[in-house]
């Protein structure tokens, strides 16, 4: 039985590993990939390994071999996959059509610069945007895409969207005015990520996504476009961010919390593995440890109570 937000259902767990090509991984990234391991693997479950490689410009190879290496040391194995988010460009041009074809979507000629000069104030986590170019007319869509190629935006209405998250808990956002509409396919032709990730775990039998909670406030949004194309949702599971100090997550700049210098710190992937379960409460110490040594003593249950008062760990 498999925990999907509100209920269990008997489909079989499948969680993910969805790293980008960026850089190496961090203790972060780490800590990301091991909650979604074990929360998989404690409910009988599988593991999909998708490279999210939708930045083309910053995705480089090495770093898809390295994540990938990355994994196998840390003795975090998947079952299906690698998939790769540049071979399923066909996937998001349907997705988008099916949208593009019920007027959901409509061409965004907004610059970064008059996006945040325009951006309404800040509600939560994100800026909201304030529909500029929602009501353009033909003739002025047509006048302004001579001097610029547009962006694509999904048209939200005034509702709320809630889940209940593994977590978090209840979590609810207004689409119109704690997000405004936002963007399917960028400028340069990319198809967002809010896009390809719902269409991607969708056709991968992902139903079980375990992320940081930066990434909460997206989710509302995915769930919208799950709706409007028929796709099944997933549980979610958002968990506290490792932060090198308070309000700055760590990130692939920071080169001390990279598993290649976790390596020479701690000297064995066990260490590296029982070092952030002791950090973040996994396990009683910070003794070397692997994930399948935590998955005998893991508790799903008791997830909620050990980390949803927990926004930030700072890293150490």
């Amino acid at each position: 039985m498999a925990y999907c937000d509100e209920q269990l259902v008997s489909s079989p767990v499948v969680g993910r590993f969805a790293p980008s090509p960026t850089g190496r991984m961090h203790a972060g990234n780490v800590f990301a990939a091991l909650m979604a391991w074990l929360v998989a693997k404690s409910q009988g479950g599988r593991i999909v390994l998708r490279i999210e490689d939708l930045d083309a410009e910053r995705s480089r190879v090495e770093f898809v071999d390295a994540v990938q290496r990355d994994f196998e040391a840390l003795g975090l194995t998947w079952d299906e996959g690698p998939y790769f988010q540049h071979d399923r460009e066909e996937a998001y041009q349907a997705a988008f059509e099916a949208l593009s074809e019920r007027d959901l979507v409509y061409p965004c000629f907004c610059t970064r610069a008059d996006l945040h000069a325009a951006s309404a104030p800040h509600r939560g986590e994100k800026p909201v945007y304030p529909g500029t170019c929602r009501s353009l007319g033909p003739a002025e869509r047509e006048l302004r895409a001579e001097g610029r190629v547009p962006a694509q935006r999904l048209v939200v209405p005034d509702r709320n969207v809630s889940l209940d998250d593994l977590v978090q808990g209840r979590y609810r956002q207004d689409l119109a005015r704690d997000c405004g509409d936002f963007l399917v396919q960028r400028s340069d032709g990319a198809f967002a990520y809010q896009l390809a990730v719902v269409v991607d775990d969708a056709e991968q039998g992902v139903n079980s996504v375990v992320r940081g909670v930066d990434l909460l406030c997206s989710t509302p949004q995915q769930i919208y476009l799950q709706e409007l194309l028929g796709l099944p949702r997933p549980g979610y599971a958002h968990i506290p961010l490792i932060v090198a100090e308070q309000d700055r997550r760590l990130s692939k700049r920071n080169h001390d919390a990279a598993l290649d210098a976790l390596l020479v710190r701690f000297k064995t992937p066990a260490a590296v593995i029982g070092h952030i379960a002791g950090l973040t409460g996994l396990a009683p110490t910070c003794d070397p440890t692997t994930p399948e040594e935590l998955l005998g003593s893991f508790d799903l249950n008791a997830l909620p109570s050990l980390l949803r008062n927990l926004v930030q760990i700072r890293w150490e």
